[in-house]
């Protein structure tokens, strides 16, 4: 065996034993060309055809392991998935000559030890960066800086472009989609390609939601939004200070949209609203308190859980429901019986028996139970078909099926595409810009919403597809149709609870531009540490200034083990006044002592006795702020907005970026620092009331106070305490 491809993987980040690299080359420079090749293979060499000769390149073994660039950090059960996920075995290497401009260079591999073996021949120009060769076309101001304009072109066509915009003295930029890593951008560099980073994303600068958009603060207020699916990279004064150079993938066809909004941020987001959509109004019941942990895998755990919460007389509003499914067909319960439909078509609830004694005896039971207690239910969603290990049952010819109607994405070739992560890997992509795909994926699962009532899903997932070279359905290529995945698969489960009657209550972690229209979102896959609150913070500022309005985290982290006393009741004070207030917890393999991030399970793990009642007296306040957040939700601005929003010609905001408005009238500094005894707010122009004592101060400064554990510094804009304050003073 002898295996090449080009392109690799399709992984964003690092390259693959078997790839080209990189894989378009610039004229005047050499390429590295890898294989792997079976055990029995004692040698590889590869023939190199420039047009003008063929000459013979010994490969040499090479361990990729010693490579710098590995995916996954940290630990927990997808990290080694991450690992393996980049191929091992025997691996070669070898490096070209150098790539002349304008010719078209051929290559194929042979083995020279072992077993005769040969790859097919293999095509690849440079590129070149030109003055011309694509049209750039700026909707609003041209702000392109003159002669800044470049054009990556080979025989094949044009890859990409880039251009340079100014940055005047004092100007911040913020956005490009949810960022971990700072609110402000200016003297770094990012891309923007949707991608599932396993944790670190603030370490990594790596994201499951990024936008090619962006708002310049201060100056003459401006903003930007580069039309492409595609993805870019940002290099924002990193290298020239006074410049923010744009780099996109073009496609063939060369052409490029730039969109430039004037005006202040509101204004600018506003304008970049209007193209990428606008977020729907959902009920109030999601500002309630959502709770969940991947071990409540059967009914008589999820029903105690809530029972708990009723019996501490912590009000919760939302149970999602992760590990219900049989995670084979993802629509199924666990235990269920019932009768494979070879063809694939929909079950209805009266066709499953639900043993007494298994996982789940009566769903629609527990779920009218739950809707009795004022309690609402998701269940987990992922969008992939697995394969893995050998599929049984309904879950056998559903993939016969998908195969045999084309429902999936498609590789290149035509081939099903088989997911190239680490998770569920080789599982099959379902194509959601094909209708009958689509419709057949979702009549599946509408039982769930029709008889049994649920109330919506969370959609996890979303990053799976992988290669520039697959094939959407819609006539969109990956490079094009990738970064979308994760829109469209929110649209069409939000579409699924309109038609029955539902809100379209989704909750995803992956987007791009156009996500700000479906659902609600949440940071992802994160560790408990003080580090990963910190970085969760600023996600939540900087995809609320790209629009995404119902946005949450899991508080405190969902990852290893349980968290400090002190950080998870900061946590859940900050997630208190965050858009999506919610807690949940990584599988575990039901090791004892469990990870559950239950209030009662934290206080039990670290023996602190404030962690219930604290808990108790935020979830009862969060009930009460819940009126105030549903008003705020229905202009469709984001709730959780940076000070720039309101304030972007005051320079002392950026001293403290991880401060926020919650709505219009509520000014938030969580505490995310161990230990703190004290903390210092600035407080913009205006009137201010401290929620807690009453205490009025006038803006413009700096102000201290005191921050017991149960105490997060929250201040009113003084014309609208009369109305709320009886929010945080109930019967005063």
């Amino acid at each position: 065996m002898i295996r090449h491809r080009p392109y690799g993987s399709g992984h964003a980040y690092a390259t693959t034993n078997d790839q080209r690299v990189p894989v378009l080359p610039l004229a005047g420079a050499p390429v590295e060309l890898r294989v792997r090749a079976s055990e029995r293979v004692s040698g590889v060499v590869a023939e190199w055809d420039d047009g003008t000769d063929v000459v013979v390149l010994p490969l040499t073994p090479w361990d990729p392991a010693s490579e710098p660039d590995p995916p996954s950090t940290g630990d927990g059960h997808l990290a080694a998935a991450q690992e393996r996920a980049l191929g091992g075995g025997p691996s070669w290497r070898t490096t070209t000559p150098p790539l002349a401009a304008g010719r078209r260079h051929r290559y194929r591999f042979r083995t020279t030890g072992g077993p005769e073996r040969a790859t097919r021949w293999f095509e690849v120009c440079a590129g070149q960066w030109r003055p011309d060769g694509g049209r750039l076309v700026v909707d609003g101001r041209d702000l392109v800086v003159p002669g800044s304009v470049e054009w990556l072109v080979s025989p094949d066509g044009v890859h990409r472009v880039r251009f340079a915009l100014p940055l005047a003295p004092g100007e911040h930029v913020v956005g490009f989609g949810e960022r971990f890593d700072r609110v402000d951008q200016r003297g770094h560099a990012l891309d923007a390609v949707v991608f599932e980073q396993y944790k670190d994303q603030g370490a990594t600068g790596r994201t499951y939601l990024p936008m090619p958009f962006a708002t310049v603060v201060g100056g003459d207020g401006w903003g930007f939004h580069v039309r492409t699916s595609r993805r870019t990279w940002f290099d924002v004064g990193a290298t020239t200070p006074d410049r923010l150079v744009v780099e996109a993938e073009t496609g063939p066809e060369g052409r490029i949209e730039l969109a430039v909004y004037d005006g202040a941020p509101a204004k600018v987001l506003d304008a970049f609203l209007g193209e990428a959509g606008r977020p729907e109004e959902l009920p109030a019941w999601v500002f309630r308190l959502w709770a969940s942990g991947n071990e409540w895998n059967t009914q008589e755990r999820v029903l105690a859980e809530m029972d708990r919460h009723r019996d501490e007389d912590v009000p919760v509003g939302v149970v999602v429901i992760e590990a219900w499914s049989d995670e084979s067909t993802f629509v199924a319960f666990r235990d269920a019986r019932y009768e494979v439909h070879e063809d694939g078509s929909p079950h209805r609830l009266a066709d499953f028996a639900f043993p007494p004694d298994g996982a789940w005896p009566d769903p629609k039971g527990m779920v009218d139970d739950l809707h009795a207690r004022g309690v609402r239910v998701l269940l987990w969603q992922i969008p992939l078909q697995r394969t893995r290990p050998y599929p049984q049952g309904q879950a056998r010819a559903d993939v016969r099926v998908m195969v045999e109607k084309g429902y999936g994405v498609r590789e290149a070739d035509g081939r099903p595409y088989r997911n190239r992560g680490w998770w569920f890997p080789l599982a099959l992509l379902p194509d959601f810009t094909d209708p009958e795909a689509r419709e057949w994926w979702l009549a599946k699962r509408r039982y769930l919403v029709d008889e049994v009532g649920i109330d919506g899903f969370k959609t996890d997932g979303g990053e799976h597809a992988w290669g520039s070279d697959l094939r959407h359905a819609d006539g969109t290529r990956g490079d094009e149709g990738n970064n979308l995945v994760p829109v469209r698969y929110a649209a069409a489960f939000g579409d699924l609870l309109r038609a029955c009657g539902r809100p379209p209550v989704t909750f995803s972690r992956a987007g791009f531009t156009g996500s700000q229209a479906h659902g609600c979102f949440w940071a992802g896959d994160e560790n408990s540490t003080w580090e990963a609150f910190r970085h969760s913070v600023t996600a939540g500022i900087t995809a609320s200034a790209c629009g995404v309005l119902y946005w949450g985290w899991d508080l405190a982290g969902f990852s290893g083990d349980v968290p400090e006393a002190e950080l998870y009741l900061r946590a859940a004070a900050m997630a208190c006044f965050a858009p999506i207030m919610q807690y949940h917890s990584e599988f575990n393999h039901h090791r004892r002592p469990p990870r559950d991030r239950t209030p009662w399970n934290i206080a039990a793990r670290t023996g602190d006795d404030r962690v219930l009642p604290v808990f108790r007296s935020l979830a009862h306040l969060r009930e009460r702020l819940v009126p105030y957040l549903a008003e705020q939700a229905r202009d469709g601005l984001p709730l959780m907005r940076g000070l720039f929003f309101a304030w972007p010609d005051d320079p002392r905001i950026w001293d403290r970026p991880r401060q926020y408005l919650l709505g219009d009238a509520l000014l938030v500094h969580p505490v995310t620092e161990p230990g703190a005894r004290t903390w210092e707010t600035y407080l913009p122009a205006g009137g201010w009331v401290d929620v807690w004592s009453g205490t009025r101060h006038e803006g413009g400064g700096v102000v201290s106070r005191d921050v017991p554990v149960d105490v997060i510094p929250v201040y009113c804009r003084e014309d609208r305490w009369p109305s709320l304050r009886e929010v945080f003073h109930p019967g005063s």
